[in-house]
């Protein structure tokens, strides 16, 4: 996705900024009017701001909720506060929700005016790139798997977690990836499905890591049927295939479409396999997911789980669309002012 980088001549009273002016072209780099922060609002200085799937769903114009054009893309962000009403000037914040990059601009510029309910103040020792990123696949994948999923809880399955078998698709993912630790963490046999032998590194805390060019394995897995639980991150056509991993009495956590939007079912075979289908729109857990980001973002700072992000500056922003569009950036994809 080439950017268009007109008009980007500067001055003190305005900014960079990547807008969406037509649905379903790429984003202009354009210079525009900084924004002043209205009563409730705080303004903050981006120094990180996410490109997510999600993003791009918006800027096709055919998603539930349609920004006015143009406006400015991203969803997620993280910088420091410029003047605000509420918090402290230079305090490092994250910034999603309110609205942002749906129904009024986004991230993805160098300044934000922002509702103050849409900040949370995050702590000085994360990176801004991890301050950005760290909400949705963190809470993603805690509501996939205990919420949702009930690891170790379903009522029709294993009765802790240590019984529970569990194959990830996408694993090398920012999603994915998490749901590997978390699952492998409180004691699961996690089988993590990577595209390529190559995306083997990307991954960390599976029993095993299987490559879906390794056929073999592929139709090993397939013919045990031995998943409790499957955590499918990319969806597509093939899901129906995997859906059939899933022993009789199972469930799949439905939470991506990377290789697909559309599925077609048989339903009687679908009956007939007694796999519970699952879908996670974090929309609608929005309140969990506030209620437990302070808690999972303390396992990235010290250690326990591991977010892979890649950086790319907004000048040069082509990259980072065309890598999260083809399925080839590795965790969580930001941009950098």
């Amino acid at each position: 996705m080439k950017i268009d980088t007109d008009g980007m001549n500067e001055d003190c009273a305005s900014m960079l900024a990547l807008r969406i002016v037509d649905w379903n072209e790429a984003p202009r780099l354009e210079r525009i009017a900084r924004p002043i922060a209205a009563e409730g609002e705080t303004l903050i200085k981006i120094e990180a701001a996410t490109v997510s799937h999600l993003d791009l769903t918006v800027m096709t114009g055919k998603f539930d909720i349609q920004p006015k054009l143009p406006y400015v893309g991203g969803t997620d962000g993280a910088g420091f506060v410029v003047e605000s009403g509420r918090f402290t000037p230079g305090t490092l914040v994250a910034l999603r929700g309110g609205g942002i990059g749906l129904t009024r601009d986004g991230t993805w510029a160098e300044y934000v005016a922002v509702p103050d309910s849409a900040l949370r103040e995050v702590p000085q020792s994360l990176s801004p790139e991890l301050a950005a990123t760290v909400y949705s696949p963190l809470t993603t994948s805690y509501v996939a798997l205990q919420d949702i999923g009930q690891m170790g809880r379903w009522s029709t399955g294993p009765r802790n977690a240590s019984e529970e078998v569990v194959i990830v698709t996408g694993a090398s993912g920012a999603v994915g990836s998490v749901v590997v630790q978390m699952a492998g963490q409180a004691g699961a046999h996690v089988i993590a499905v990577v595209s390529s032998d190559a995306r083997r590194s990307g991954v960390a805390g599976a029993a095993e890591t299987v490559a879906l060019s390794d056929k073999d394995k592929i139709a090993e897995i397939a013919a045990a049927r031995a998943a409790t639980l499957l955590v499918d991150t990319v969806g597509g056509p093939q899901l129906r295939e995997r859906i059939g991993w899933v022993r009789p009495g199972g469930r799949a956590v439905l939470l991506g479409y990377t290789a697909g939007k559309e599925l077609t079912m048989d339903i009687p075979n679908w009956l007939f396999a007694s796999v519970a289908l699952l879908p996670v729109s974090m929309f609608f857990h929005e309140a969990r997911a506030r209620e437990l980001i302070g808690s999972l973002t303390e396992l990235v700072q010290n250690g326990t789980l591991r977010l892979n992000v890649e950086s790319h500056p907004l000048r040069q922003s082509s990259a980072a669309f065309e890598r999260l569009q083809q399925g080839a950036a590795r965790g969580k994809v930001v941009l950098r002012p």
